[in-house]
């Protein structure tokens, strides 16, 4: 197999370098590089949303007739790598990651038409309304119910754990238009506009004082049926296929290796040359590698047309897995100097509200030990998000191994 880049994959990697040189202003880098989340706080992701449209690459993995760039495998990898070092923010994926593929595989035509020029743009900001209070990993238990009343749907009920949602003006709902014995059927896929009379959002504040996620309740809300995704009751359908690009449509790898990159620096700068740790990161960059191979494979049958199919499963648990090694590896890099909480030194993707930097308050330690803490506790919610990494494994035990 030859995994040389060609003179034209090198024009391009060159093009990619050239354009972040020039747009990536010292702000968005430092927002990019000092990210503890992986959600970039609004104006950063939309700034960098912006300057990324009027390019025309704000959509790599899209065809290039609903807008996006139409690259091949080998440029959106070039792309992610480029990015990942030059310290580029991420965009939000609810809209150009999750629900604008769903709507270029199972939309109608009026919906693709209306929805994924805004997405393009911008103007339209999304976030997901899966899990309830009572279903999370279970999520085909979910309850909001959406009552049929001729041209509409009534829909009443409570989602939870809803990233961005205080700004969002467009959610994409799991609802339930019917009960049947069956808890998959009877689910359908439906987008709601938050500024729907009955829609009320309330922030869920989290020990770290971020404030990201919310609670969205639904009372009598009223939605066309035109925004209907899919059929009516098969939603299940279309939710399978929004989560294999949720779990498994990207590329982890070229940020893991600037991490591992990161690590190897601080620990050279504090001195630590434990040959027992050395191996520990040794370990994790051939785990990172083995990760970008599939992530490889799994681009290539994107670009095909193929959905990523149960490698998406892996390619999560996976992907959370070492990144939770990584923030380990960082912490002990650092040593002491990840004690302090300081969540006001660096991009946590959200207001902290709990804590504020004195005016007279230098932060402590070295710059590069600042995001450390702050990136290891939010990133124990990796292995949960997204539907848990035990799911994850019940699902590769029964579309892999046939248990």
């Amino acid at each position: 197999m030859d995994l040389s880049w060609s003179d034209t994959d090198l024009r391009f990697r060159d093009e990619v370098h050239a354009f972040l040189d020039a747009e990536l202003t010292p702000d968005l880098r430092k927002a990019g590089k000092s990210l503890t989340s992986v959600y970039a706080d609004y104006d950063v992701t939309m700034e960098w949303h912006r300057i990324l449209y009027k390019k025309g690459w704000v959509a790599p993995a899209w065809p290039k007739e609903f807008g996006g760039t139409g690259w091949n495998v080998v440029q959106r990898f070039i792309w992610a790598s480029e990015t990942a070092s030059a310290g580029a923010p991420p965009l939000s994926p609810m809209g150009l990651g999750m629900c604008g593929p769903v709507i270029i595989g199972h939309g109608t035509p009026a919906q693709k038409a209306h929805y994924l020029p805004r997405m393009l743009s911008g103007e339209d900001f999304w976030c997901q309304g899966y899990s309830e209070p009572g279903s999370g990993s279970d999520l085909a238990s979910l309850q909001m119910s959406a009552k049929d009343a001729g041209a509409h749907f009534v829909c009443n009920g409570h989602k939870i754990w809803t990233t961005h949602a205080h700004l969002a003006n467009w959610i994409f709902c799991l609802v339930r238009t019917s009960k049947e014995d069956i808890p998959q059927r009877g689910i359908t896929f439906l987008l709601i506009d938050m500024k729907s009379p009955g829609v009320t959002v309330k922030p869920i504040v989290f020990a770290s004082g971020e404030a990201v996620q919310n609670e969205v309740f639904f009372t009598d809300v009223k939605v066309p049926k035109a925004n209907v995704v899919g059929r009516v009751g098969d939603g299940w359908t279309v939710a399978k296929y929004l989560m294999l690009f949720e779990r498994g449509g990207g590329t982890s790898a070229p940020s893991h290796r600037v991490r591992l990159s990161r690590i190897r620096e601080i620990a050279r700068a504090e001195g630590n040359d434990d040959p027992e740790f050395a191996a520990k990161v040794a370990d994790a960059a051939i785990q990172v590698e083995a990760m970008g191979a599939m992530e490889l494979r799994t681009m290539s049958a994107l670009s095909s047309g193929q959905a990523p199919g149960p490698e998406s499963s892996m390619l999560k648990m996976v992907s959370t897995d070492l990144s939770q090694r990584l923030t380990e590896l960082a912490l002990e890099a650092v040593g002491y100097y990840a004690m302090p909480f300081q969540p006001f030194t660096v991009a946590t993707g959200g207001p902290t509200p709990g804590f504020h930097r004195l005016s007279n308050q230098e932060p402590v330690g070295p710059e590069y030990s600042w995001p450390v803490m702050a990136k290891y506790l939010n990133d124990r919610a990796g292995s949960i998000y997204a539907g848990t990494n035990e799911v994850q494994r019940n699902i590769l035990a029964k579309a892999v191994l046939g248990l």
